[in-house]
């Protein structure tokens, strides 16, 4: 496992062309792995899921670029209570996990991205495996959950190099004007692992969680500051992830969502656990607003995601018709 992390994070010819946000060709999708739990643990909300997928079939949202795609999904989710911890399901058991019934900020993004990306990656119908796979090839050090905790990907910052590497997004923010970079030594899950389920279970999880960390804390991360954010509002585009950094040293960012263009704006689509703001998935005010308003908020990096390769099931669709 270390070895494999290891030469995934520390390819100094890898970190050179992520660094500057350049397109690598996509890899290959794995396979979903096998459900490790049962479905009733991994998958909440079953009748909103078949509700998205009527709409979306009779909508046509497929037709959609990705972005939109995602944006008009995230919509659909407005009004989502906030739940936090929805993913430490097990003591022991790592397993994809998607609730539609309440989110994070985090799951918020990757449920309005997972289902986007299914919708284009195979044809109909759908069931929530489809999405859990989905979820599996964002979530998962190169899409794979082994089963083990230390396959989850647990910093936005390696969740962006790493789909990047695999060609399935593109880290914008060094390209956008005032971009800078930083540096930090990442150490919230070691120091506080007395709030992760499965650190606090088996302890024995810290010490490689720690390698993990101190990989992450040299991974190439830049960031637009709050005072060039206005600005950079141009070049932002429906379905971008907007990663919230932090002036906190022990951390890059503190907060996640999504873009929506509206009225010439980038707004923030988020799920808040603001009590004044419903504690629920909403759509706020323009980004640079957004992050203006918060003397913790420092900028904002931004990730755009891809399509994924479609599934060979769509050339047996074709076959059939």
């Amino acid at each position: 496992m270390n070895r494999k992390i290891s030469a995934i994070l520390l390819s100094s010819l890898t970190l050179a062309s992520l660094c500057f946000g350049q397109s690598r060709p996509p890899s290959a999708v794995h396979p979903p792995s096998p459900l490790r739990l049962p479905a009733s643990v991994v998958f909440k909300g079953d009748s909103k899921f078949y509700a998205l997928v009527a709409k979306a079939e009779r909508e046509n949202w497929r037709q959609l670029p990705i972005g939109q795609r995602t944006i008009r999904v995230a919509r659909e989710m407005v009004g989502t209570p906030y739940v936090n911890y929805s993913l430490e399901v097990d003591n022991r058991i790592e397993s994809p996990v998607v609730n539609l019934t309440g989110m994070d900020c985090w799951t918020f993004y990757e449920n309005a991205l997972a289902f986007a990306r299914m919708l284009h990656f195979k044809p109909a119908p759908y069931k929530p495996q489809d999405m859990l796979h989905m979820i599996e090839v964002e979530r998962y050090r190169d899409g794979v959950c082994t089963g083990n905790y230390l396959s989850r990907m647990h910093h936005l910052e390696e969740v962006f190099y790493d789909n990047q590497r695999r060609g399935f997004a593109t880290n914008i923010t060094p390209r956008i004007p005032g971009a800078v970079r930083l540096q930090r030594q990442i150490q919230e899950m070691t120091v506080q692992w007395k709030n992760y389920r499965y650190l606090k279970s088996n302890p024995s999880l810290i010490a490689p969680m720690g390698k993990i960390e101190a990989q992450v804390s040299r991974l190439p991360v830049y960031h637009v500051p709050t005072a060039k954010v206005r600005n950079a509002e141009a070049y932002l585009r429906d379905g971008d992830i907007c990663a919230i950094t932090t002036h906190d040293s022990s951390g890059y960012t503190s907060h996640v969502g999504l873009i929506l263009r509206m009225n010439n704006r980038a707004y923030f689509a988020h799920a808040t656990s603001d009590r004044d703001k419903g504690r629920m998935t909403i759509i706020d005010r323009p980004i640079s607003d957004y992050v203006s308003e918060n003397k913790k908020h420092a900028g904002i990096i931004i990730c755009r995601p891809n399509d994924l390769p479609q599934s060979s099931a769509w050339k047996s669709t074709v076959a059939q018709q």
